[in-house]
C-alpha cells in the first residue's frame, strides 16, 4: 500500500507500556468479540438496507447494554505521532483507521446520516475498556460500550510469522473488520444479535458467524474505496487481505490448535467462508451486499 504521507485518523490511543492485564470478554481475530446489545433478529435482515432508503431514529446507536441509557461518544486523546519513529507500526495503524473512516462517514453522509468514528486503542499486555480487563491473548477486540477498537499491534506480527498471512494489506484488513464492527453498533446489529441471542440461545454460535462475516464483507467495502483511489493499493495487496481472512478462519485456527474441525462450534466462519466474504464486499463496493442475515451464509 502507498500510504505513506496521507495523513491519519487522529483518534489514536497510544496505552502501550501503560500495563494492563486480567481476564474478561474480549474478542476480534482471530478470536473477536462479534457483539453485545438487543434487538430484533427482523431488523438484522433489512438493516443495512435501511441505511441507504430510510431514516432509522435510535438504532441502537450509543446504547449501553447493561443500563439501556445512552453514551455519549468520549473525546479522544490523539497520540502525537508525528513525533514517534518513522518505522512505528501506529503510523500505518492511524493512516488505515482514517481512511476506513473516511469511507464510511461518505457512505453515512450518502443517506443522510453522520458517522461517529470509532477510536483505536493500541496496547500490550492486558487493557481495561467498557467492556472488561482484556488480555492481550484475546487479539484486536471492538468494545460496543465505549466504541473503541483495541488492538495490540504484536498480534500484527503474530499474523505474519504464526497464522502466515503477511504484507500491510492484510493488517489493513483487520483493522478494516474491527471497525466493521463498529458500523454494526452505529446500525444496531449488535443490539438486534443480542436479543435474538436471549431469545434463542441455541442459535447463539450461527448468529455470531453471521455478525463477523458481516463486518468482513464491511472491511471488503473499504477495500473497494480504497482500490478505486487509483494509487494507493498495489500488486498483491487484494490477495493479502484475501489470505488474512482464510487465514483467521475457525477450520484453520482448529487446525493449527491440533483440534479436529468442528463447524458446529465455530463462531466466526471458514477460511472459506471469510473469504467469500470480504471478497463480497471488496467487489460491490455497496453495504447492501454484506446481508449475511439471509440464507445461507
Amino acid at each position: 500500500m502507498k500510504w505513506r504521507g496521507r495523513g491519519g485518523a487522529g483518534r489514536i490511543e497510544d496505552r502501550r507500556g501503560a500495563g494492563g492485564g486480567g481476564f474478561g470478554r474480549g474478542g476480534g481475530l482471530p478470536i473477536p468479540m462479534g457483539k453485545m446489545g438487543g434487538g430484533g433478529i427482523g431488523t438484522i435482515v433489512l438493516v443495512l438496507l435501511f441505511l441507504f432508503i430510510s431514516s432509522r431514529s435510535g438504532g441502537g446507536l450509543g446504547i449501553d447494554p447493561g443500563t439501556g441509557q445512552f453514551q455519549q461518544a468520549p473525546s479522544a486523546s490523539a497520540t502525537d505521532l508525528e513525533k514517534a519513529p518513522a518505522d512505528d507500526p501506529a503510523k500505518f495503524i492511524d493512516f488505515v483507521a482514517g481512511d476506513v473512516d473516511a469511507t464510511w462517514k461518505k457512505l453515512f453522509a450518502d443517506s443522510g446520516k453522520t458517522y461517529e468514528p470509532a477510536t483505536v486503542v493500541l496496547y500490550d499486555d492486558g487493557v481495561q475498556s467498557a467492556c472488561g480487563s482484556t488480555p492481550s491473548t484475546v487479539g484486536p477486540f471492538y468494545c460496543p460500550r465505549d466504541r473503541k477498537v483495541y488492538l495490540d499491534l504484536r498480534f500484527m506480527e503474530q499474523l505474519q510469522q504464526r497464522l502466515r498471512a503477511p504484507g500491510d494489506f492484510a493488517q489493513a484488513y483487520i483493522v478494516a473488520h474491527e471497525i466493521g464492527h463498529h458500523v454494526q453498533n452505529l446500525l444496531g446489529v449488535m443490539e438486534d444479535v443480542g436479543r435474538e441471542e436471549q431469545e434463542n440461545p441455541d442459535s447463539a454460535n450461527e448468529l455470531s458467524v453471521r455478525v463477523e462475516l458481516q463486518a468482513d464483507c464491511l472491511a471488503g467495502i473499504w477495500g473497494h474505496s480504497a482500490y478505486a483511489k487509483g494509487d494507493l493499493l498495489e500488486t498483491g495487496d487484494l490477495e493479502e487481505g484475501l489470505n488474512a481472512a482464510a487465514a483467521v478462519g475457525d477450520d484453520r485456527i482448529q487446525k493449527q490448535s491440533g483440534q479436529g474441525v468442528n463447524p458446529e462450534s465455530f463462531t466466526h466462519g471458514s477460511s472459506e467462508q471469510r473469504v467469500k466474504w470480504f471478497r463480497a464486499g471488496f467487489d460491490n463496493g455497496d453495504p447492501t451486499a454484506c446481508d449475511t442475515f439471509k440464507g445461507d451464509v
